[in-house]
């Protein structure tokens, strides 16, 4: 009961940000915007994003930070990762019962997360916190479309509506989010900030889905991509800092209009999206 009344005054305590009180698209960083030493003095596992990354904001990317600290806080230790589309029981995107104002899409079946589980939880836990006050309720329709896992509690097969487009191998948040929802656009890797969400692709092979922390110059002069997602490293959800040489492309994709979500119809995305190559 003590970690229920902890939890709720911590969600409390997000409802009324101080950096983006007025409701609006983040703009456009000036330049490669390089985090410094205190802002990587947290470790994997904190719930300071919004302190810590919020000065760099002032839109709608300050409460996808928010919505990062209020999924870390269910996982302090990050809760494990865990792939395993057979599993029984099968895997879980988070490691919660996650709802959006109110209306539950994923029953979790586990405490572990994945990677565009994390990303995805980040987003619906911002729109929670924009749409707060707003006396908005979200229709049958919309719920269908967002929901993580089929009604009778199995997997949502990628490319099925909103979560499977998120979900899916490639630039996924851009395929849900910019493109079947119309609610975010795309911007070049100089130009993100803290929030917005990425779609690397590896050199090795594979993808991961993430959350834009910043840029990383590391002690010997290396360049780094500091996120928050779901992976091994962190046991589940957590800080991670890698080697751009690691990385071949991105696809950065930024929340823009909210609102849609309550009231977009489905467009089919394009999915030939090329990805950005890492030009600092």
């Amino acid at each position: 009961m003590k970690s229920l009344i902890v939890m709720a005054a911590f969600v409390a305590s997000l409802a009324a940000p101080t950096l983006a009180q007025d409701h609006r698209p983040e703009t456009d960083a000036e330049e490669w915007l390089v985090l410094s030493s205190e802002d990587l003095a947290n470790g994997s596992h904190h719930t300071k994003h919004a302190e810590t990354f919020g000065k760099y904001v002032e839109g709608y990317n300050y409460y996808i930070l928010s919505g990062i600290d209020a999924a870390q806080a269910t996982a302090p230790d990050g809760g494990g990762y865990f792939i395993g589309i057979t599993a029984d029981p099968p895997e879980s995107p988070i490691g919660y019962d996650l709802k959006l104002l109110g209306v539950e899409l994923v029953d979790a079946p586990r405490k572990t997360s994945y990677c565009s589980g994390a990303s995805f939880t980040a987003f619906v836990e911002a729109l929670n916190l924009i749409f707060a006050d707003a006396k908005l309720a979200l229709s049958e329709k919309r719920a269908e479309l967002l929901r993580m896992q089929e009604p009778d509690g199995g997997r949502r097969e990628d490319h099925v509506k909103f979560w499977g487009e998120w979900n899916a191998d490639g630039p996924g948040t851009n395929y849900a989010l910019a493109q079947y929802a119309a609610a975010g656009e795309r911007v070049e890797p100089n130009a993100a900030k803290p929030g917005d969400f990425v779609n690397i692709n590896w050199k090795s092979g594979g993808g991961h889905s993430v959350v834009f922390l910043g840029w990383v110059v590391d002690s010997s002069g290396g360049k780094n991509l500091a996120y928050w997602s779901s992976q091994k490293g962190t046991n589940g959800m957590g800080d991670q800092v890698v080697e751009l040489e690691r990385i071949a492309s991105v696809v950065v994709t930024r929340l823009t209009a909210p609102e849609r979500m309550f009231d977009f119809e489905p467009r089919e995305p394009e999915y030939e999206v090329e990805g950005s190559e890492i030009e600092w």
